[in-house]
């Protein structure tokens, strides 16, 4: 039975065009995803470009910081290197004044060595601490305390802070009295 407001042929005809309508929305849709992919897809893109650049940079800047990390350091021995070859240009100097040129020289060079961190570690007298000292002989010592310092064969250094040589110790005997 069919009713006399919806004929047949006009049935499929509005179900076309609700078709046609639902196809045109879904166009439509589809045109806006596929933009907003695009759109994604750049900005992903220039995000990654901005990433490598900075990665270029950072790579750069680091090599550079190697390259040149020292240059104060070294800056500062050049005063050190200078008095040296100051005292080595002096041909009738004794013994007195070439002595006095060194100290003046290894002052110098132990200021230039404080200025950048670096300490020496003098353990003469001390307990000895197995971080810092790396003890080359156990010697008879009357009057020591066991396991004291009694002589630095070689200073040890920090840079600061942090143990770059341990200094070279002989140690106290324990005489196990």
């Amino acid at each position: 039975m069919t009713t006399p407001e919806t004929p047949p042929e006009n049935t499929s005809e509005n179900t076309s065009e609700a078709l046609d309508a639902d196809l045109a929305a879904l166009s439509e849709r589809l045109a806006q995803a596929e933009a907003a992919a695009a759109s994604a897809r750049e900005m992903m893109l220039r995000e990654r470009a901005e990433i490598e650049n900075q990665r270029k940079r950072l790579q750069r800047d680091l090599e550079q910081a190697r390259k040149f990390a020292n240059e104060r350091v070294l800056g500062d021995l050049l005063a050190v290197a200078d008095a040296l070859g100051r005292g080595l240009a002096v041909e009738n100097a004794d013994a007195a004044s070439l002595r006095a040129g060194m100290e003046l020289t290894l002052k110098e060079l132990q200021r230039v060595m404080q200025a950048h961190g670096l300490a020496a570690i003098d353990p003469l007298g001390q307990p000895f601490d197995a971080e810092r000292h790396q003890a080359m002989s156990m010697v008879d010592a009357p009057g020591h305390a066991p396991h004291t310092v009694v002589a630095v064969l070689q200073k040890g250094y920090l840079l600061n802070e942090r143990l770059l040589r341990p200094a070279l110790v002989a140690v106290a005997r324990d005489t196990g009295a």
